[in-house]
């Protein structure tokens, strides 16, 4: 996005190889052959980096690039340098330099930066070194200070950064390190002069898979934050979790990541609709009222929901206000529900996906953490509780926690199963019975995803990405991404900078500028830019009518800060404020049609 690559992954010939032979095995005939492709591909592309080089007499580490479409490869550019991208290729090689008079005398490199630095010293006399696998495969997420539509957001401090975790490769320019003597962390200003680049998170692995996984334990673990400041560490969990939940070994697209926001937008403006703990309630009542006609079994019920309340409550708040959680929520979970006759069936044991979902929000049970950060301690006894109870019971009718369905099945017989006595079968059912009971809600969660056609977008068995067409539409592109970060407040007669930056009034030096006083605009017409981290964004008018008074003095460079007015305007059509009342009975009666499909 914004030309700049945002989600780096290691492409070897040696892992494309063994991908391909997995795929295979796995009878994936036609993810096989495209993995091949890719290979053949990829050996095209070294051999005529190899040939060019050696034709204008490189002398150093430098990056050849080029733009793939389907079986085609087009030459780009050499930078005669290496570049940001080097790191995910350090991981995977390392470099074996031999002495040709003696194999036994070597040594290796590991750093291409330590590689040139020796190319500049030594020379022709340096041997051609032997190119040896380090790690299967290597990820890199560029964390970028951008907001949740990935738009450049600067000036922010950072006020706290955890430290790495085990394995974690963090390039920050030193920003988390501590001070040496107090061993508090350094504030830092995120300049707004300079790329929008913060840090580079890596992980290597034997694999494509394990090392998404482990750079989704990164990201899941990574706490950052400060004043006014926003990163795309969210969107980065979101993604890399897609990937995990529909396949890591994707072929790469430019499409991907615009159409993948405004469906990130459309999540968002759906989620908005449902009340949690409306829900909760409703679902309650229906509940109780099952037991209208047995008063002890009605206040168990009740009691048994009262418990849970905030177990489920919970996770579901926090997942619906994120539209990049939820992204990742529904992709790692799409198998685990389906669709029958508009109602929603669970395929894996409910108790399992509310433990997978606390450790997924890395809301798991720390003793040193606050309460607002994990599950509360009176909830997760009851989930541990839960989850054992199942696993027992697992284990006792030979299925695996993927086989809910047959569990359940087994559960609802009216006849002892499993060796089990009638009085211990009654006592099994009854603990069953209280378990599963509300789990119905964090059926919402996908629900959700199927409204907004989230599973469309997807990977195919050729490991080609499908996005559906109406996601490139440029208007519903520009109103997600409102949604995604509503512009800020500001009076119908004024017109507001969305972000910080620097403010000119025309396109370049000596153009005339976009707007004068006096002058008419439209909805959609380019007012002013605001550049922010290297980028020039065109800010369009959000509504038609006339520029009153220019606010800004000085036409070139003058630094705003977001939210700050900048004409006073005539709209050509009055306002009309929402009625919160409306908004919040609309929300009341989506919540209820969303019930409808997940409770029998």
């Amino acid at each position: 996005m914004h030309e700049q690559k945002l989600l780096e992954v290691s492409v070897t010939q040696e892992s494309l190889a063994k991908e391909a032979k997995k795929a295979r095995a796995a009878g994936n005939e036609v993810a096989a052959k495209a993995l091949e492709k890719d290979l053949e591909i990829l050996k095209r592309m070294e051999d005529e980096s190899e040939r060019f080089g050696q034709a204008v007499g490189l002398d150093s580490a430098s990056t050849f690039e080029c733009i793939v479409d389907r079986q085609r490869h087009y030459f780009m550019e050499v930078n005669t340098r290496i570049q940001v991208e080097h790191r995910v290729t350090e991981l995977v090689y390392s470099l074996k330099f031999t002495n040709p008079e003696d194999k036994n005398d070597f040594f290796i490199v590991e750093s291409l930066v330590e590689a040139m630095a020796l190319l500049a010293m030594h020379k022709d006399r340096l041997p051609r070194p032997e190119r040896v696998t380090r790690f299967g495969a290597g990820v890199e997420a560029r964390l970028n200070a951008t907001d949740c539509s990935l738009s450049p957001s600067a000036g922010g401090i950072i006020r706290y950064w955890s430290d790495p975790i085990e394995g974690e490769i963090r390039d920050d320019q030193g920003i988390c390190t501590h001070n040496p003597d107090t061993g508090q962390f350094m504030l830092y200003t995120v300049a707004g002069a300079y790329d929008s680049n913060i840090a580079l998170l890596l992980t290597k692995a034997d694999d494509r898979l394990e090392s998404y996984n482990h750079l989704a334990e990164v990201l899941r673990r990574t706490t950052l934050y400060g004043s006014d400041l926003a990163t795309n560490l969210e969107f980065h969990y979101g993604l890399v979790s897609w990937f995990i939940g529909n396949n890591v070994m994707a072929k790469p697209t430019t499409r991907f990541v615009v159409p993948y926001l405004t469906l990130m937008g459309c999540l968002k403006q759906e989620a908005a609709k449902i009340d949690p703990v409306v829900a909760f309630l409703s679902l309650k009542k229906k509940y109780v009222s099952e037991y209208a006609d047995d008063p002890e079994a009605k206040k168990a019920i009740a009691d048994i929901l009262d418990r849970k309340g905030t177990l489920l409550t919970r996770p579901l708040q926090i997942i619906l206000k994120d539209p990049h959680l939820l992204s990742g929520w529904l992709s790692l979970n799409q198998r685990n529900f389906r669709m029958d006759d508009g109602k929603l069936k669970w395929l894996r044991n409910p108790q399992v996906v509310i433990a997978e979902t606390y450790e997924y929000l890395n809301m798991t049970m720390r003793p040193d953490a606050p309460a607002s950060e994990v599950i509360w301690s009176h909830d997760n006894e009851q989930l541990q509780k839960a989850v054992s109870f199942y696993a027992k019971l697992r284990d006792h009718f030979s299925v695996s926690v993927e086989d809910f369905e047959v569990l359940n099945a087994l559960l609802e017989k009216d006849e002892p199963q499993g060796d089990f006595s009638t009085e211990e079968w009654v006592e099994v059912q009854a603990a069953h019975a209280g378990f599963e009971a509300g789990n119905e809600l964090m059926g919402l969660l996908y629900l959700v995803g199927e409204n907004t056609n989230f599973f469309d977008f997807k990977v195919e068995e050729n490991l080609d990405v499908t996005i559906p067409e109406y996601l490139h539409d440029t208007e519903l592109q520009a109103q997600m991404k409102k949604v995604l970060v509503p512009p800020p407040s500001t009076k119908e007669d004024e017109i507001v900078t969305p972000g910080g930056g620097m403010y000119y009034a025309q396109e370049a030096p000596g153009m005339p500028p976009f707007i004068k006083e006096g002058d008419h605009f439209d909805k959609g017409q380019p007012l002013f830019i605001l550049e922010v981290m290297k980028m020039f964004n065109k800010i369009p008018a959000p509504f038609s009518g006339t520029v009153d008074k220019i606010l800004i003095d000085g036409g070139d460079g003058v630094i705003v800060s977001k939210g700050q007015p900048i004409f006073k305007v005539t709209p050509d059509e009055k306002f009309v404020e929402t009625d919160p009342q409306a908004i919040e009975k609309e929300r009341r009666e989506t919540t209820e049609a969303y019930l409808q499909s997940i409770v029998d």
